[in-house]
């Protein structure tokens, strides 16, 4: 790991327009600079980026940071990664050193077994036992080069057991099973997986976690088995081939999402690396945070039969729904990706990608299926589908056009469609006002009042030192310790700024998250001595108030007349310092 200073010096000498520029266009508009802010859904330049300062924010969806937590965030890195990422591109020195790989703090004898059984797998493979399996590797087109980069095994009979191989290594038999590597039935105990090609299943990091099985010779077994989920192996929280495709990914900023394993490896394999494949048959809400986090166009590339269709369908909506547009790619022929590059050629597949539909295209496709839109009962359901599915959409001219398009082809009034629509989407706007009103309410005076000083403070080191003079201690635990935080950083170096702090409070996690939700708040373009004076004054009174209240409720329970009197007399001292004439 790097020392604090060598981390400053990076950041010092990075220039943040640079780095964001390396990523997203940037304008020049007076001393800012203005992009699409590729934290949200952004269609029109509202993240604007301080030369100045060295601080991004965005004034829409309010991400905010120095260069370091923008290329965290960003490439969805640590931030020590983010730092050698931004030390690379400015052509800086980075003399530190970074873990990518998971600290595994728990379970660490769980990954040590699964890592032991991919090694055995592999082993098996290159043993005289598993040439035909090689063979039918190879004749499936996965060469060599494949097979050694998606750690492909093989697992043979009871007599080349795992079982015997973890036993004899001391692993818990429990463990061994929770683990989903052996089955036990009574005293009889055997190995999962037989007589089947092993394909890996890795977590985010690359380490392994499960496996599935194939055949690949006549049988009338089921021709995949898979893992059961086990405490490190969670098939709603990992994406496959996640590990190898999130460079290629975001160099491209595409992401392809496939069904199968086999169609993921026959892509990658292919040349076609930004690939991903589903754990399941819908994605799950950890699942498109993954796929949030990555920002790259999502392109859905599913079976091209029944389950397939209704599975892009589904998880189309589900992408809807958490703010990415995907598109999709429906293949003719063949069933699936891996079936179709066998025998078309990548070519072919590499054509259809660049072709795809909208998600929206899609759905007007596929929600005539099994309609007769001659037939009033099934025309009055299609419109009806059609506009619960446009109605949540923000682009107007989209809803305009669609609605356009449907009464053209199906001669129903332009204006009957507009009305069903406005009945459909006014509830929801109204909601959505309310739940705006809400939160504008959720801060009271003084949360304000804290919020604006603290702002102001790490900013400026004059800001720090009118603090201490003229107010000196927040009430709220939560402002007191970003405030002593920032007392002791600016005492440390006799100088404090916003992109500097923002840095040296990365490990500070109880203050980060609060220190960066102040900055996404506070909105200032320009920061003065008469408006910090005004919070710190507003803050006063607050506290004043809140201690001639306490005061009250102290002389209504104390019992001693002296010690009334002592209070009454603290009481009216508070008064005469207290604007309002509190009475």
């Amino acid at each position: 790991m790097t020392n604090e200073q060598e981390i400053e010096n990076i950041r010092t000498s990075a220039n943040i327009i640079q780095v964001i520029s390396s990523y997203l266009p940037l304008t020049q508009k007076g001393k800012n600079y203005f992009g699409v802010c590729p934290f949200h859904e952004d269609h029109s330049p509202s993240m604007s980026v301080s030369e100045e300062k060295q601080i991004y924010k965005c004034f829409s969806c309010g991400a905010a940071g120095n260069v370091f937590t923008f290329v965290k965030d960003y490439e969805s890195v640590s931030f020590m990664e983010a730092v050698k990422i931004v030390a690379d591109k400015c052509g800086l020195v980075f003399k530190g050193s970074v873990n990518t790989k998971k600290e595994i703090k728990n379970n660490k004898v769980e990954y040590e077994i699964m890592d032991l059984a991919l090694k055995f797998y592999q082993n098996n493979l290159n043993t005289e036992y598993g040439a035909k399996a090689k063979t039918y590797l190879n004749e499936r087109n996965l060469n060599d080069e494949a097979i050694k980069e998606f750690d492909i095994g093989l697992a043979l009979d009871n007599k080349h057991s795992l079982n015997s191989l973890l036993i004899n290594k001391k692993y818990n038999l429990e463990t061994i099973l929770n683990l989903g590597l052996i089955n036990r039935n009574g005293e009889f105990i055997n190995d999962t997986f037989m007589n089947r090609i092993i394909f890996p299943i890795h977590n985010l990091e690359g380490e392994p976690i499960g496996f599935t099985g194939r055949i690949y010779e006549a049988s009338d077994q089921a021709k995949y088995i898979n893992s059961k989920e086990s405490i490190i192996f969670k098939k709603g929280q990992i994406l496959f081939n996640y590990h190898r495709a999130k460079k290629e990914i975001q160099r491209k900023k595409e992401v392809i999402i496939v069904e199968g394993n086999m169609d993921a490896i026959r892509m990658y394999a292919s040349g076609i690396k930004n690939v991903v494949a589903l754990m399941g048959t819908s994605l799950t809400n950890d699942q498109v945070n993954i796929i949030k986090s990555l920002r790259a166009k999502v392109i859905l590339l599913l079976d091209n039969d029944d389950a397939g269709a209704l599975a892009t369908y589904q998880n189309g909506n589900i992408l809807e729904a958490a703010g990415i547009n995907p598109l999709v790619v429906r293949l003719s022929g063949e069933k699936d990706p891996d079936e179709y590059i066998i025998k078309n050629g990548v070519e072919a597949i590499i054509d259809n990608i660049s072709n795809p539909i909208s998600f929206l295209d899609y759905k007007l496709k596929y929600l005539k299926k099994n309609k007769d839109l001659t037939k009033t009962n099934d025309l009055v359901s299609y419109i009806k589908d059609i506009i619960n599915n446009i109605k949540d959409i923000d682009d107007e001219l989209t809803k305009e056009i669609t609605i356009k398009k449907m009464s053209d082809e199906y001669d129903v009034p332009l204006d009957l469609l507009k009305n069903e629509l406005n009945n459909v989407t006014k509830p929801k706007e109204k909601k959505e006002v309310k739940e705006k009103v809400l939160e504008k309410k959720s801060f009271s005076k003084y949360d304000i009042a804290a919020q604006n000083i603290i702002y102001f403070m790490i900013n400026d080191g004059k800001y720090v030192e009118m603090f201490k003079k003229e107010l000196g201690y927040f009430n709220n635990k939560k402002y007191r310790s970003i405030a002593n935080e920032i007392i002791y950083y600016y005492g440390i170096r006799q100088e404090i700024d916003i992109s500097s702090f923002i840095t040296y409070i990365e490990t500070k996690e109880y203050i980060y998250d609060d220190v960066m939700e102040i900055i996404k708040n506070i909105n200032i373009e320009e920061l003065t001595m008469d408006i910090f004076i005004g919070y710190i004054d507003a803050a006063k009174k607050i506290l004043l108030k809140d201690e001639i209240k306490n005061l009250k409720e102290q002389i209504a329970n104390e019992l001693d007349n002296n010690k009334k009197l002592e209070l009454a007399s603290r009481l009216i001292e508070l008064k005469k310092g207290c604007v309002g004439n509190e009475k």
